[in-house]
């Protein structure tokens, strides 16, 4: 990796279709503000995540980023599974929900489990987009706050 490229965060939750992906784009939109050389990118823990959902992304993430300002992509990826190259190339990997992903990542990638941040944010079913959404909201800003201080 030359010095200029940016350094990788991963964003997991099961199915890349919700908090991953909002956490994905809201980090990319935030980060040049902050001055880092990082980038996300998002993917699913659920094995073969894509055919679990309906659609390339949430409507909730969607409408979660355009009332935030942030663009979306012209054309909207599909979910897809996260691998372990996917793990090699991050320099942060950080799990949306620790109850529910930690299993996932222990028994897929259990070699990683150490490398994971585990942050505690319910998916759609346990928890409104209006209480969720700005969870990871805060918890992306924060990350930034983190990463623009080990920075300098």
């Amino acid at each position: 990796m030359s010095a200029s490229e940016p350094l990788r965060v991963l964003f997991l939750c099961s199915g890349n279709y919700y908090r991953s992906r909002f956490a994905e784009e809201l980090f990319n939109h935030l980060a040049p503000a902050a001055g880092l050389n990082y980038r996300a990118d998002s993917a699913g823990l659920w094995p073969d995540c894509h055919t679990h959902n309906v659609g390339p992304m949430s409507p909730h993430t969607i409408l979660g980023l355009r009332e935030r300002g942030v663009p979306l992509p012209a054309v909207l990826r599909a979910p897809r599974d996260v691998s372990d190259a996917d793990l090699r190339g991050a320099a942060l990997t950080i799990a949306l929900k620790d109850s529910e992903h930690r299993p996932f990542v222990e028994s897929r990638f259990p070699s990683w489990l150490e490398r994971v941040e585990f942050w505690h944010v319910d998916d759609v079913g346990d928890a409104p987009p209006s209480v969720a959404l700005p969870l990871i909201e805060r918890s992306v800003r924060e990350l930034l706050e983190r990463l623009s201080t080990k920075a300098r």
